[in-house]
């Protein structure tokens, strides 16, 4: 940075901060190794048929992936047909995959087609699959199996030319292994498995993906921005991001409305990014000393540290923190009495 103290103003240029080939596949942005092997997938499977598992946590872009999925592939000119099962009541839901019958329950007062139906040649999307009744799972796995199903209150067998995707940011085996979701289904659906990164695993896309938003929302908000900082950009880089893209999108939006002077600064972040400081290295291993030293009591401080780091980062927010060093709430909890760590007055 310049001698002058003056803060360098980062342009929305990409090749300034990243590669010069950037991966765009139907708006899923990045070049780091996570990211792209997700491409390497979509490139390997959209031609196919086989079922799709996407698993990440919200905001990463499941979604995203699904529609790169149907849009890449033979299926492209037919219908891509999403389904949020955790939406929609589950009393509801049979009725809105399978359709139902005029008279088959009350307000029923008229046939209705079912997504399964209305995505014969193309792609049901099924968001949200683990917050699906067992009565369902059942069912779900006949379809996927004979692609034949009855409408609700019908006895006409309907059969059509569907792919399935399904998605979740929930653990299937966890849900499998404490009896929450059917084994056999979820074998059904694991024929082809993708993750979905967070974004704290993909750093690198950050710049890449701020560049996009701010591009966006530049232009549909009419402001004329320079960029960003490079100090804001760093504390962009260094945060955790819990809400994952979802989260730099909505907050890039906010940024470019509120900002007031040409370029976004430190001065505009949110508390909690402006209190992301660069992520703790591995401390460098020094002489032990002949005397020796307690390596219990050694860990135990440096653990006691973090901890208040977290804490202080995250404006002693214990969920915040728990997240920020990857640990349960509970263990977080247990781990401040174990120190003695409180907040303080």
């Amino acid at each position: 940075m310049a001698s002058s103290n003056v803060a360098e103003v980062i342009p929305v240029q990409v090749s300034r901060r990243t590669e010069p080939s950037l991966v765009v596949h139907r708006e899923i942005i990045g070049t780091s190794p996570s990211i792209c092997e997700v491409f390497s997938l979509i490139e390997r499977v959209c031609d196919t048929d086989s079922t799709v598992l996407i698993q990440g946590e919200s905001g990463t872009g499941k979604e995203l992936i699904a529609q790169a999925l149907h849009y890449s592939g033979d299926r492209a000119e037919k219908p891509f047909v999403p389904v949020n099962c955790g939406a929609i009541p589950a009393e509801l839901l049979e009725s809105e995959l399978f359709g139902h019958e005029k008279g088959a329950f009350t307000h029923a007062i008229r046939t209705r087609i079912g997504r399964f139906e209305l995505a014969d040649g193309g792609t049901v999307f099924l968001d949200e699959i683990a917050e699906m009744s067992p009565v369902l799972q059942v069912k779900l796995l006949r379809v996927l199996q004979e692609k034949k199903f009855e409408r609700v209150g019908g006895t006409r067998t309907i059969s059509s030319d569907f792919r399935v995707i399904a998605a979740t940011n929930q653990d299937l085996e966890e849900a499998v292994a404490s009896g929450r979701f059917r084994e056999d289904l979820y074998y059904r659906l694991t024929v082809i498995p993708i993750v979905s990164p967070p974004l704290r695993k993909r750093r690198g896309d950050i710049p890449l993906l701020f560049d996009t938003f701010f591009k966006r929302f530049c232009l549909a908000k009419k402001r004329d921005l320079r960029g960003i900082t490079s100090e804001a950009m760093a504390r962009l880089e260094n945060y955790e991001w819990p809400g994952n893209v979802r989260e730099l999108e909505n907050m890039v939006e906010r940024m470019v409305i509120l900002t007031m002077g040409d370029e976004i600064g430190l001065e505009d972040l949110p508390q909690r990014i402006y209190g992301a400081e660069p992520r703790a290295e591995t401390p460098a291993i020094t002489a032990i000393p002949e005397t020796g030293f307690c390596l219990s009591k050694v860990i135990a401080e440096y653990e006691k540290k973090l901890i208040i780091r977290a804490l202080e980062q995250t404006g002693w927010v214990k969920n915040r923190a728990a997240k920020l060093i990857q640990v349960n709430r509970t263990t977080l909890l247990e781990k401040m009495k174990r120190h003695g760590v409180s907040k303080p007055a």
